[in-house]
């Protein structure tokens, strides 16, 4: 068994930052417990921290090496459906969990807030591997997901035994968003300020299915999804701290919404943009029309065993849906990097 870390805001530790407050004590494995299962993946499996009741699927052998995948907005766990496939068929246990706000993830609490500030969901993914007994695992990510996996990487490096991440290094902070970006940049990030007014948020919670098609279309303008395809993700937007939860991120990232005071020490550190040093491949699409970095001014934070990969042939953002065997490829050679 693991041991745990104290709470930050009690003890104030900045080496133990990522395990905050929002943590359990770990004192046996819970046995999941099964639900309702969407298509691909089987029946979805529950474990529960002390902040929600995670929904997660699992692919692969229970033996096998622990593989965390996370989604980002506005998509879901489809995101990995046939790059899961892939890997479990390779002996990998593959765990792919609804972040909180998706799916049939909930909070615990009605009166927890809805908070979608990177720290959260960082803690919400140490948290799920602390449940479920896993010390390490291969972490890969896209969209909020990568920034996610980087978080996890960067400042718990001996939970992270290899790292793939779309669109590269995604950590921020506050004082990084308040800065203007040029005139072109800006306007790429339009619904980030649209969901900064209260006609935003309304806009959102009325037309939720209608906006995530449009990010779809817009993020990846040669992927050719169908509307089968669309609704099996759209559905895990139902959830009803979705809206909350998208509104909450985005805001935070202007300073324009409050964080919690548990992830205080976090985001300090994570403000310091902290180098990745665990084996590391980044991917990305060669027709992403989200916001996204390019390779080159990320290089230098990954300071370990590294490669960068295009996926090319009119690959967009929802990279591991698009490609998933460019990203199960990555995956598998991340884990040989790190040395299996």
């Amino acid at each position: 068994m693991m041991p745990r870390f104290q709470n930050t805001d009690r003890r104030g530790f900045l080496a133990q930052a990522l395990a905050g407050s929002a943590a359990i004590m770990v004192l046996a494995v819970p046995e999941p417990t099964i639900a309702a299962a969407p298509a691909d993946f089987g029946p979805l499996k529950h474990i529960r921290t002390s902040l929600l009741d995670i929904a997660y699927a699992e692919v692969g052998p229970a033996s096998g090496a622990p593989v965390l995948l996370i989604h980002g907005w506005p998509y879901d766990i489809h995101t990995y459906a046939d790059a899961a496939q892939i890997l479990g068929a390779q002996g990998y246990r593959v765990l792919v969990p609804y972040l909180r706000g998706y799916g049939a993830t909930r909070f615990l609490s009605d009166v927890t807030l809805r908070n979608g500030q990177q720290a959260a969901l960082a803690m919400d993914a140490i948290d799920f591997l602390d449940a479920l007994g896993i010390s390490q695992a291969i972490v890969g990510g896209c969209d909020w997901g990568a920034r996610t996996a980087c978080i996890l990487a960067a400042l718990h490096p001996e939970r992270v035994r290899a790292l793939v991440s779309v669109s590269g290094y995604l950590i921020g902070s506050q004082a990084a968003g308040a800065k203007p970006l040029s005139p072109e940049a800006e306007r790429r990030w339009w619904y980030q300020y649209y969901f900064a007014t209260e006609r935003g948020r309304q806009g959102y919670a009325a037309n939720t299915r209608e906006f995530a098609r449009l990010i779809w279309k817009t993020a990846s303008p040669h992927w050719a999804f169908d509307e089968a395809v669309f609704a099996r993700s759209a559905a895990a937007l139902d959830n009803p701290d979705h809206v909350a939860i998208s509104i909450h991120n985005y805001r935070w990232r202007l300073g324009l919404a409050k964080g919690e005071a548990r992830y205080d020490a976090i985001e300090a550190k994570l403000a310091t943009f902290p180098t990745i040093a665990v084996p590391t491949i980044t991917l990305e699409g060669d027709d992403n029309g989200a916001p996204h970095p390019q390779p080159q001014d990320y290089r230098a934070k990954f300071t370990g065993a590294y490669e960068h990969r295009t996926s090319e042939g009119g690959i967009g953002h929802n990279l591991p849906q698009e490609a998933p065997q460019d990203f199960a490829r990555a995956v598998v050679d991340a884990d040989r990097m790190a040395g299996r």
